[in-house]
């Protein structure tokens, strides 16, 4: 079992002030994988006074200082991709050709883009009588989620060290291992002391003093959207700005004219993935009420060929969820969509067959499904499905802007043209069309209460 009992605190791996241990659970196995301390206040103030101290002089570095750093940083991250995604596997349950494929991947995408933007980005422009300079917000609070750990790390911390602002990281302590190698990677890099440090922990003993410390000056924090509130009530005292990527109940229109075979396969694909911990997965389907019964046959074909099974056994399609907690929670709401009296196609509660210890949740498809039902508004962060007929294209679009949140959705159409006319009627940060994939220079971020600015790229960088 892996120990991980130190902070990285100005350039030093440093004790807790006040030792409190945690086991990290492998929900593959139910059994512990990792120890880590838990910070409190304490620990965050020594953090921040560090990320203080270093602020004058990193933010003045030149371009070409940073660059060279980017540069061995991804070095660095190449030499330890396996043992990243290895991790990742470990401590969420990510299949590990998921978790090599993308997990692992997405990091090295955000340091690479940032690094592209960063040689080019014009830092000063002249308007008119006035010089205009994008100058580093200063010592910013970065709290980060479980599900796609290392992505949502190292989307807020390159653009920061790009910036040049300095930072504290509270990973979740869910899944905290791979943001141990980052700082590793970091230090290992030659990241000035101070720049980076991390203090791992929960929310209420670490995130809440590190969202309402009056020396950080930015929080960036993504989760759900119960916490993203705490956390902008927690940085309202301090005037500080506060970046939130939170929720999502993704909508996905097949229109009449789409491939209905493939839209409908893609869009089951794209809720099971990651065992349906994404909060952009497109998890109301809308299919025209005259095909709904042929989308409900190939809906429940897709989802019964998802293989449910251990994170490293070749052919597994998807893994646990993270956690016990989480379980109970899907497994409640695929209860409450049932006794609402949606139709289940397919899964159901309890685990799988065959699968009697870990965190499996059995991949799930519900048809005829009302927008006013429960698995119809609340995000379940697991391979469940909700299909929902509609009437006419007008009804489609205003039930699937008809939700609380507003981060993502799909549109699917043999006409690209008509596919953006109506995604340009859809409430969300992002439109994808036709099953169109991440774009790391894209802005990423929601409407509503999916959260407030947007990350990825030179919008992030900004």
């Amino acid at each position: 079992m892996k120990e991980a009992l130190k902070f990285y605190i100005d350039g030093a791996w440093v004790d807790p002030v006040e030792p409190k241990a945690l086991e990290v659970i492998n929900p593959a196995t139910e059994e512990p994988c990792a120890r880590i301390s838990m910070g409190s206040a304490a620990d965050v103030d020594k953090a921040v006074a560090a990320a203080k101290a270093a602020f004058p002089a990193w933010s003045q570095t030149s371009r070409e200082e940073r660059i060279k750093v980017f540069e061995k940083i991804i070095e660095i991250y190449q030499r330890r991709y396996d043992e990243i995604a290895e991790t990742i596997s470990t401590e969420m349950g990510a299949p590990i050709w998921l978790a090599k494929a993308a997990q692992a991947a997405t990091g090295l995408a955000h340091f690479t883009t940032n690094l592209e933007i960063l040689k080019t980005y014009p830092f000063e422009e002249v308007r008119g009588t006035t010089q205009l300079r994008k100058e580093p917000v200063g010592v910013c609070g970065f709290i980060t989620p479980w599900n796609w750990p290392v992505n949502q790390i190292v989307c807020k911390v390159a653009p920061a060290l790009a910036a040049g602002c300095t930072m504290v990281l509270k990973p979740s302590e869910v899944a905290p291992m791979n943001a141990i190698i980052v700082a590793e990677i970091l230090h290992e890099a030659g990241v000035p002391k101070g720049v980076f440090n991390l203090v791992n922990g929960d929310g209420p003993s670490v995130g809440a003093p590190l969202s309402s410390h009056p020396d950080v000056d930015m929080v960036s924090f993504t989760g759900s959207t119960r916490a993203g509130i705490l956390v902008a009530k927690a940085a309202a005292d301090t005037v500080k700005r506060v970046a939130q990527e939170l929720g999502g109940k993704s909508p996905n229109i097949v229109l009449e004219d789409a491939d209905l075979q493939k839209a409908v396969a893609g869009g089951v694909q794209g809720v099971m993935m990651n065992s349906g911990q994404s909060c952009n997965a497109p998890t109301r389907m809308f299919v025209p009420q005259g095909k709904h019964d042929e989308a409900v046959g190939i809906a429940k074909a897709a989802a019964e060929a998802v293989k449910v099974g251990d994170p490293l056994a070749q052919g597994t399609t998807i893994g646990p969820v993270v956690s016990e907690t989480q379980f109970n929670k899907i497994q409640d709401l695929i209860q409450k969509g049932i006794d609402e009296g949606a139709t289940l196609v397919t899964g159901g509660t309890g685990r799988p067959d065959g699968l009697n210890k870990g965190y499996y949740v059995r991949p799930t498809v519900f048809a005829n499904v009302r927008n006013d039902m429960t698995i119809a508004r609340e995000e379940i962060f697991g391979p469940v499905l909700a299909i929902l007929p509609y009437e006419t294209e007008e009804q489609a679009i205003r039930m699937a802007n008809d939700t609380e949140y507003g981060l993502s959705s799909y549109v699917q159409s043999g006409d690209i043209e008509h596919a953006r006319r109506v995604g340009a009627q859809i409430r969300a940060g992002q439109v994808h069309i036709n099953g169109a994939g991440p774009d790391f220079n894209a802005p990423f971020g929601g409407y509503k209460q999916s959260g407030n600015g947007r990350e990825w790229g030179e919008y992030g960088f900004e």
